[in-house]
């Protein structure tokens, strides 16, 4: 049965220690730049060649996230950036853009690359088609059930990776746009400002009616995955990498984390049993939890993957307000407590202090034991009767890190000592793959005295200090008593083991070259498309010339030559000679006449390209890139491809935010509207399916006028979800 990689995050160099003394295969982790944590620590050149020298001396992979959508105007400074990751030999980049996919392949095509879950690969159509581009592995999208999962290692040669523990999105990766139109913050650009874990009301509009389904609470808000018990199925799967969320997380949080798989993967290898050390888990629940689900993974239901309570860390529960006098509240604790542990009140408005300063019995103390009343001062309304739960445990942490601090993680090697009168010491050192052989600086003469015994040398040679090296064995080959001083046996190990470092180190340096600008015969269109979803719509429509577009539900309803949409998660290919729109990854290998949706975030001219190499005939641009950022790209493809590219600019539409597996309604009714009501009282429409939901920004999005981006070189321009009252102005600007 072959061993699954365990991957961990590594937010800063604190978490990657924690994460190697914990016992991780391989660890991930991002610069300051291009990474889809643009909030975690993350790590400047200068630290990930330090963090990439520290993790290759223990064996221990590192795979540098690459993982936004690129705007033009930072090619040259993503191509730096690569040449330097080169330079330090990452093992790995894990990358989302397309086209920064392709361009960085052509450059460095021995350059291992990972297609990031915010790719948005569902099935096994996307794995065949990144496998096609090159990818040595996919990260798949969290939602992936385990039968997928099981027919992607069947029926693709390309690795397989999978989030097996932490926080969850509610949106498939890579289709989120919540964050970038409600808070300007792009979670495809590395800036997520969660708002999907703020609080959301459910209403259902009737003939203009409004009447309240769910009330406000953290709707959106997912519980953190966990599947400690089902590791056995993605083992016998044939995964290859377990990978851990938690790149904004604390070491304590790391270190606790991948002990827990560590420990569960490799007692199912030795054991055929999948064995979970609940202290640890325990302990889990102190640093960081939201409570956990299996995900959909492996077939959570709908109504226990979330959890409307809390979006952040619960704690655990001490005890309860059993009074409260002016700013001091009382505490009788279930537990025991110490100076500087972390406690929530929770109430109407949460309120959490740090127990820097807290009294037994009108005493000052610095701990407190189960059963105890202590007090101390808060800032906020609290109320008696309320719960108290620990967010940060003091003794628990500082234990951890003491644990992490004894780096007693070590690499085995082998020493066979040769001590031959007259010649020099020979010491020959192993680690099972690499073998280094030293000489010593003084030969070996007889002893005037007493002989140096083998033992003293032995224990000499184990003295490794703070390397990262452990000895389980010295043999010896000699031929009589021997003089050796102490100096010598040291000169030699420090000689062999910086040897041994070095080979451990050492990586082939890979060759670079030029990208290759093919260029392709394009048919340019110039079109006014319009995506209707009503048949009042299409009724209006229809005799015009327009280029329409529906979704590919509506096919056996209207007959007549159109652009039939694909939906942006998909199981199933239809069988379709006419054009289709494609919005995912796996579409593109499956038709002859196809045009690209907005769901594949095209951000630059490199993109554009390769889905025409690919077969797209129109390439639609994504709601992220401004009039600069279009320009840009326009300048740059025609510059580079000495044509324009054939796209489509979506300058009128109601955007959709999110798309998710999750369902707020089981049952909705086709004749009345559901919305997210958020506390500024916005309206976020809701649409439902058997695949899950789509939830839509409260307001139209318009471009400016399109005489402006025709001068660019754009020629296709599309309406969304266009009322029947605006038509005519459609047709006005048609001709």
């Amino acid at each position: 049965m072959k061993k699954p990689e365990l991957l961990a995050p590594a937010g800063n160099m604190e978490s990657l220690y924690a994460a190697i003394e914990a016992g991780c295969d391989a660890v991930y982790l991002g610069g300051y730049t291009f990474g889809a944590r643009a909030f975690a620590g993350n790590f400047s050149l200068e630290e990930m060649k330090e963090a990439v020298n520290y993790c290759h001396l223990y064996g221990v992979k590192v795979y540098v996230t690459v993982n936004t959508v690129i705007y033009e105007s930072e090619i040259e400074m993503l191509l730096d950036y690569v040449d330097e990751l080169v330079k330090i030999h990452v093992d790995a980049l894990i990358i989302q853009d397309l086209g920064a996919f392709d361009l960085i392949h052509q450059t460095y095509p021995d350059l291992e690359l990972h297609a990031s879950t915010q790719m948005h690969i569902h099935n096994v159509n996307g794995a065949l088609m990144m496998e096609k581009l090159g990818a040595k592995r996919v990260v798949l999208a969290r939602e992936t059930p385990i039968e997928v999962v099981e027919e992607v290692k069947k029926k693709t040669n390309i690795e397989v990776e999978i989030f097996v523990h932490g926080a969850l999105c509610v949106s498939y990766s890579g289709q989120c746009l919540m964050s970038s139109l409600i808070g300007g913050r792009s979670g495809n650009r590395g800036s997520c400002a969660g708002s999907c874990r703020q609080k959301y009301a459910m209403v259902e509009i009737d003939r203009g009616k409004e009447k309240v389904l769910k009330e406000e609470s953290y709707l959106l808000s997912m519980k953190d995955l966990n599947t400690l018990e089902y590791l056995s199925k993605l083992i016998d799967a044939g995964v290859e990498s377990f990978k851990i969320e938690g790149r904004m997380k604390s070491p304590s949080y790391v270190y606790c984390v991948v002990s827990l798989y560590r420990e569960a993967i490799d007692s199912y290898l030795q054991n055929g049993k999948v064995s979970i050390n609940q202290k640890m888990l325990e302990n889990l629940s102190y640093i960081f939890h939201r409570k956990f689900t299996k995900g959909f993974l492996f077939h959570e239901s709908n109504d226990q993957i979330t959890n409307p309570f809390r979006p952040n860390h619960l704690g655990v529960s001490i005890g309860k307000v059993t009074k409260v006098k002016g700013n001091r509240v009382f505490v009788t604790l279930n537990v025991p407590v110490v100076q500087k542990d972390g406690v929530r009140i929770i109430g109407k408005e949460d309120t959490g202090c740090f127990l820097n300063v807290f009294y037994k019995d009108g005493k000052r103390v610095s701990e407190a034991s189960s059963g105890d009343t202590i007090s101390f001062d808060v800032k906020g309304k609290v109320e008696k009767g309320a719960t108290v739960v620990k967010t940060y445990d003091e003794k628990l942490v500082n234990s951890i890190q003491k644990e992490i601090d004894a780096r007693k993680r070590k690499v085995p090697i082998r020493m066979h000592v040769v001590l031959n009168i007259g010649d020099p010491m020979i010491l020959e050192v192993t680690d099972g793959k690499h073998k280094v052989r030293v000489e010593s600086s003084q030969l070996l003469e007889k002893p005037k005295n007493s002989p140096t015994p083998t033992n003293r040398i032995q224990l000499q040679l184990e003295k490794l200090g703070n390397t990262v090296y452990r000895c389980e064995e010295v043999a010896f080959e000699q031929s009589g008593d021997i003089f050796l001083p102490i100096s010598i046996i040291n000169e030699v190990r420090r000689l062999a083991i910086s040897k041994l470092d070095a080979l451990r180190l050492e990586r082939a340096n890979l060759a670079k070259r030029e990208y290759h600008a093919n260029l392709i015969s394009l048919k340019r269109t110039e079109n006014i498309e319009v995506y209707f979803s009503s048949q009042e719509q299409y009724e209006k429509l229809k005799n015009y010339g327009l280029k329409l577009i529906t979704d590919i539900e509506n096919k056996e309803k209207y007959h007549e030559n159109m652009i039939w949409k694909l939906p942006n998660v998909i199981d199933r290919y239809p069988d379709i000679k006419e054009t289709v729109m494609v919005e995912e990854i796996g579409g593109l290998g499956c038709y002859s006449d196809f045009m690209t949706g907005v769901g594949l975030n095209v951000c630059n001219s490199y993109t554009v390209h390769l889905l025409h190499q690919l077969g797209a005939k129109e390439v639609t641009l994504s709601y992220e890139c401004n009039d600069i950022q279009i320009g840009e790209l326009m300048d740059a493809y025609k510059r580079r491809y000495q044509t324009f590219p054939n796209v489509a600019l979506i300058v009128r539409s109601v955007p959709r935010m999110m798309t998710t597996k999750y369902r707020l309604l089981e049952q909705v009714n086709p004749q009345k509207q559901y919305f997210l009501r958020d506390r500024f009282r916005n309206l976020y429409p809701i649409y439902a399916n058997e695949r899950g939901m789509c939830l839509y920004y409260d307001r139209v999005l318009e471009r400016g006028m399109i005489e402006g981006y025709r001068k660019m070189g754009i020629q296709n321009f599309r309406y969304e979800y266009l009322p029947t009252e605006r038509v005519d102005e459609v047709l006005k600007i048609k001709k």
